[in-house]
């Protein structure tokens, strides 16, 4: 901000050479309503000038869905108030030593600047203002509206221009609004240090209390605080709180002098310590309880059009826009989630789990957590990017899904007409029989014929739908895929939301159905979710309602469309609730009322997945290493206190999902899936078993390994 007092005098000797001011001071003394000198400002040719007054930068505040605020995001700190709002000794403090005859003079006082440079000039230094409260207001106002460098230091420059501006505008002002109305939005405007920004952030900043209950010592530290509040900012060290604590004094004295306060109540305040608490300042996703939620509700505000057609109007509608957003986040769900994972997975792991929880038929994020704490902090192994989200969402590269994608070739294969018990016999390996036996959406030809993929434990035999995807067999899940095609596999789980977390074009290889692509919890568990709605998939959504300053709201409804036949979804459905019975799930059980879902474990445990859903909430977990999880894979390794040989999908994932799930879900009415439609679905068509039936459960020929030697491993083929 800058020495006014220094400003004051290069301009009375710019003023007085050019022989100015001169003519300005032998102005008559103003008193009363100011009307002598505006009779004089007449006669010299200075007239009224309307000062734009763009609305005060202010915080916006984020709720979760029951309305209790999670962060705040601002551009400056501030909390505009009204002025019954603030205690009656504040504004008499202010007053007296920035402009003690503000309610008796107009937009200037002659008199008061008059006697205030003979007093700083005796004094040595700044003991009193020689602005007026409108004067500074005004300057204010013109530095808050300055966009570009040039605009910020033509509100600061030491010129006589700039001055005569200021009273014109000044001028405007008195005539626009009561004294009490300006003292209000000075109050509000004006910068107090330490990231303060209006009296009401500066009382609690500075004391921890708000502008409604400074006391004495408070209100004068703050009012000596606006004359120069980088010199006097106390956050800065010991030489600026012994410079605040020195300018109280002098306020302190002030008062005194002008028989506001007595001598005794000064000298009793002036006894008194400054008090600076430096409470933190509040706000920012690093500060909230839900930092990675927070953090995806920031960039979908800043990258998506519907809140404001350029990235700079975004911007400042979030940093500055007052606004209050609310969102999907349900508190009960999110602690669900955090302590199911910290029962789990340490902070202190090298590994990091994480979570997303998604509504069927909305999209809503109900949940997003994980096993680290947000932030820098690099000992504590904090986390600096958002792990449960894409990229777009402030998160990274994702971790490859593994056989959660089997479920799309599953969905893939039940749309183009097979039955849950169709299917074929696999062989412990398979191979790729042509270079054109898969054909990428571009038609290309991306087989490979020279590469195997097996199983982990070798074996084969008879595989349909059903058990094939129990076992997570990947033999079969390669043929089926070779079957209904794999572009179709990709329109498939394109239909259902998925993209890379990285934002890069899904990668279309052979092994796309053993999850080859880098995926994040939020959109694998949104995925999941569609299924869930019975194919009916619903963006994610994190934002329902905007309330501007101005008290205007506008909703946001979910954007949803019909992804796949109902009772396709229907039989999916149906085969993955097997997985907690029948499959790779069966030594973790389920969780007490319907549920479907699907394991996913990559090429020697590099990453571990579980995604599920019933019809009321679906999640997705994933866990690995972010040093590289291809460099750092899930073998024998401490997680949580226990040793792994290796981890798989049933290994931490299944049971933290099984964990949030029955705790996120208490109290929530179990819902059914709606029955498969037999007639459609039921038995099987043109790939029935041989005679010798298959047996019912899988065992040690398949894809992910759950929990003991017969569950099956999936060893993903990265081309």
């Amino acid at each position: 901000m800058g020495s006014r007092m220094s400003s004051l005098a290069r301009l009375t000797a710019a003023a007085a050479a050019a022989g100015v001011v001169a003519a300005a001071i032998a102005l008559p003394a103003v008193g009363g309503t100011g009307a002598m000198f505006v009779s004089a400002s007449e006669d010299l040719g200075i007239k009224p000038e309307e000062l734009k007054e763009p609305p005060l930068a202010e915080r916006t505040t984020v709720v979760d869905a029951k309305g209790n605020e999670i962060a705040w995001f601002y551009e400056e700190y501030r909390e505009n108030v009204k002025l019954d709002q603030m205690a009656e000794i504040m504004k008499t403090a202010i007053i007296s030593i920035e402009d003690y005859r503000f309610y008796e003079h107009g937009a200037i006082d002659i008199e008061g600047t008059i006697r205030a440079l003979a007093k700083n000039l005796s004094s040595g230094g700044i003991a009193q203002g020689g602005s007026s409260i409108t004067q500074q207001y005004v300057k204010q106002v013109l530095l808050n509206s300055a966009t570009t460098e040039k605009e910020k230091n033509a509100a600061l420059e030491a010129s006589y221009a700039r001055k005569l501006r200021e009273l014109r505008y000044a001028m405007a002002v008195e005539d626009k609004y009561t004294k009490d109305e300006i003292l209000e939005k000075y109050l509000n405007i004006a910068y107090f240090g330490a990231g303060a920004y209006g009296v009401e952030a500066a009382a609690k900043r500075f004391f921890g209390v708000s502008a409604s209950e400074l006391d004495l010592a408070q209100a004068a530290t703050l009012a000596g605080a606006v004359q120069d509040p980088n010199a006097t900012d106390p956050n800065l060290g010991k030489a600026q709180r012994t410079k605040l604590l020195n300018r109280r004094n002098v306020v302190l004295d002030r008062m005194a002098e002008l028989e506001k306060i007595t001598p005794e109540q000064a000298a009793e305040a002036k006894a008194k310590k400054l008090g600076y608490k430096g409470v933190p300042i509040p706000g920012g996703c690093s500060a909230s309880k839900y930092p990675y939620f927070c953090v995806y509700v920031r960039n979908e505000v800043l990258r998506n059009p519907i809140f404001g057609k350029t990235a700079k109007a975004r911007e400042q509608l979030l940093d500055r826009g007052g606004l209050t957003i609310q969102t999907t986040l349900d508190p009960k769900m999110q602690r669900a989630a955090e302590r199911a994972i910290k029962k789990h997975v340490h902070a202190s792991d090298n590994p990091v789990a994480s979570e997303a929880l998604v509504e069927p038929g909305t999209g809503a994020i109900k949940a997003m957590a994980a096993s680290r704490e947000y932030g820098t902090n690099k000992r504590k192994k904090e986390m600096s990017y958002n792990v449960v989200a894409d990229a777009a969402h402030g998160g990274g590269t994702g971790f490859q899904a593994g056989s959660t994608f089997k479920t799309f070739t599953l969905v893939t294969a039940l749309a183009e007409g097979m039955k849950i018990n169709d299917g074929f016999s696999v062989g412990s390996g398979y191979r790729a029989p042509y270079y054109s036996t898969f054909k990428n959406c571009k038609g290309e030809n991306i087989g490979d014929p020279s590469h195997t993929v097996t199983n982990d434990e070798g074996g084969g035999g008879f595989k349909s739908l059903a058990t094939g995807t129990w076992g997570s067999v990947n033999t079969f899940f390669m043929k089926l895929e070779e079957k209904v095609g794999l572009c179709d596999t990709v329109k498939t789980a394109k239909s259902l939301g998925i993209k890379r977390s990285d934002g890069l074009p899904l990668q279309e290889y052979s092994t796309f159905t053993l999850g080859t692509n880098e995926m994040d919890p939020v959109t694998v568990a949104n995925a999941y979710a569609s299924i869930g709605a019975r194919g009916k998939y619903c963006a994610p959504m994190a934002i329902t309602k905007i309330t501007d300053r101005d008290g205007k709201v506008k909703t946001y409804e979910p954007k949803c469309k019909q992804a796949l036949d109902p009772e396709v979804a229907d039989a999916a459905a149906n085969i993955l609730s097997g997985v907690f019975t029948k499959g790779t799930m069966r030594g973790v059980g389920g969780i007490g009322r319907p549920a479907a879902g699907k394991t996913g474990t990559t090429d020697a445990q590099a990453t571990a997945w579980f995604a599920g859903f019933t019809p009321d909430l679906a999640g997705a977990v994933s866990i690995g290493d972010p040093r590289g999880a291809q460099n750092h894979k899930l073998n024998n390794v401490t997680i949580g206190g226990r040793y792994y040989p290796s981890v798989f999908g049933a290994s931490i994932p299944g049971p933290i999902w099984k964990d949030t799930m029955i705790a996120a879900l208490k109290g929530t009415p179990a819902t059914d899936f709606t029955p498969v439609n037999q007639s459609r679905f039921g038995g099987c068509g043109s790939g029935c078993a041989p005679v010798r039936q298959e047996r019912p459960e899988p065992g040690g020929d398949g894809g992910d390994a759950g929990d003991g030697p017969l569950e099956d491993v999936d060893i993903a083929d990265f081309g």
